[in-house]
């Protein structure tokens, strides 16, 4: 359990973001400048980033929120910046698949982990089909 001024907390969450179009876009070495990135915005937002996994067209991310941040826009911002960062960085690369300054889809998927056991979620994030 965590505190944070006048509550005790335990919320995590299973963040699944997908490429637009389902493009399997998604090298290693792109997933690695992912998780730097989502490493860096967790910091500024005060959120532990427990897990983080992916595939060539969609990621995975296992996040601790205070009950004070609200999910929503943080992944806003998360995309934002990631699309930015990632789309000026990889730009020769991403060409191939998108003409229009895009990385993911307006959709995410976020579930509360509580339901499975969290060594299974984390077991799950970690053994996603690394691209080669």
């Amino acid at each position: 359990m965590k505190s944070h001024f006048h509550c005790v907390y335990d919320m995590k969450y299973h963040l699944v973001l997908v490429t637009k179009y389902r493009r399997k876009c998604f090298t290693a070495e792109i997933l690695e400048s992912l998780k730097e990135i989502c490493e860096k915005q967790c910091v500024r937002w005060e959120i532990d980033l427990l897990e983080f996994g992916g595939e060539a067209d969609h990621v995975h991310l296992m996040l601790e929120f205070n009950p004070t941040l609200q999910p929503s826009k943080f992944i806003n911002s998360l995309k934002t910046v990631t699309s930015r960062l990632i789309r000026k960085q990889y730009a020769e690369h991403l060409k191939s698949y998108y003409w229009k300054p895009v990385l993911w889809s307006r959709a995410y998927c976020l579930l509360t982990a509580g339901g499975a056991p969290l060594e299974t979620l984390k077991a799950y994030i970690q053994n996603q089909d690394k691209p080669t």
